[in-house]
């Protein structure tokens, strides 16, 4: 097949033209277009549920990973009339809580396959959503049904070292009846979600992350620093409070990550974590495309409690 070669294909009563299914995107490894196609019908059954109601932003690399790339929130003006639209006061960055300004932004929300398909046709290879779901007066600030905090570790830490902090969090957050979920960021880092019902407003839950970072930096001897400067990072592992924001979003669960190999920021079990912590291997902690669809047929859906729930 030619690299512009197009096949018309039919999902959930839709017809789709998908294209360059043999563009390697990551040259390193020869992952294709239609590689990334294969993986997210795949993995759609888990991963549809943490798109759902939520705007999506893409990020596309459309001559692959080592070529440049861009994001794109508002929805492309060739998208098919039956992509669901969300339009979204575009937010304030000035802190937490801030109230949104006039323009909008006009997102993609994906819930169905056909949808998916059709944006990942666009090599999209990363996805990412903010931790609220559109319901209700969208000219409000949306309330958060999720608290992240994002391990990030300066050289020479690594996962192992965020798997160490991790799991302080997790006591820390059982301390006030938030159950943390651990996943892999899908590159360097690991994440921790923390479901809130019901949901909760911005200034409350930026202002917790912020207290939860703190804390465990202070308790940390050293190891652990809060301050998003990048000086301050060597050897030690971020907590990054700043996501608990409006206008934030974070890599989707079972998305893949842009780098030299196809991975993909995977939910992991605490057993896992603690394991990694243990045995001191960042490889453990490390999943490909296949590995996590098989994780997926053994495991489930391992952050099934912040998916959205079936309409009744």
């Amino acid at each position: 097949m030619s690299t512009d070669e197009r096949v018309e294909v039919e999902l959930e009563g839709r017809t789709l033209s998908i294209s360059n299914l043999d563009k390697v995107l990551y040259p390193r490894s020869g992952f294709t277009k239609g590689d990334l196609i294969a993986y997210y019908v795949g993995v759609a059954p888990v991963l549809l549920g943490h798109l759902a109601d939520r705007p999506l932003t893409v990020k596309r690399f459309p001559d692959g990973v080592d070529r440049p790339s861009f994001f794109e929130k508002n929805v492309p003006v060739h998208a098919p009339d039956w992509v669901h639209r969300l339009s979204v006061p575009r937010l304030g960055r000035t802190g937490a809580g801030d109230r949104p300004l006039s323009a909008t932004i006009d997102y993609i929300v994906v819930s169905d396959l056909a949808s998916l398909v059709w944006v990942v046709n666009l090599a999209s290879i990363e996805l990412h959503v903010p931790m609220w779901r559109a319901s209700g007066d969208l000219t409000e600030d949306p309330s958060p049904d999720t608290l992240v905090l994002d391990l990030d570790p300066g050289l020479p830490a690594t996962i192992v070292e965020c798997c160490d902090v991790a799991l302080t969090l997790r006591d820390r957050l059982a301390e006030i009846g938030l159950h943390g979920l651990p996943k892999t960021s899908g590159r360097k880092g690991l994440q921790l979600y923390a479901p809130l019902d019901p949901p909760s407003r911005w200034i409350e839950v930026h202002d917790l992350a912020l207290e939860l970072a703190r804390r465990v930096e202070a308790e940390s001897g050293g190891k652990v620093v809060s301050n998003m400067r990048r000086d301050r990072r060597e050897g030690r592992v971020l907590i990054d409070w700043s996501q608990n924001h409006p206008a934030k979003t974070t890599v989707a669960p079972y998305s893949l990550r842009a780098g030299e190999q196809p991975t993909a920021s995977t939910p992991v079990s605490w057993d896992e974590v603690a394991a990694c912590a243990a045995a001191r291997r960042p490889e453990e902690l490390s999943f490909t495309p296949t590995e996590v669809l098989g994780r997926v047929e053994r495991l489930g859906d391992l952050f099934a409690p912040i998916a959205a729930r079936p309409s009744s």
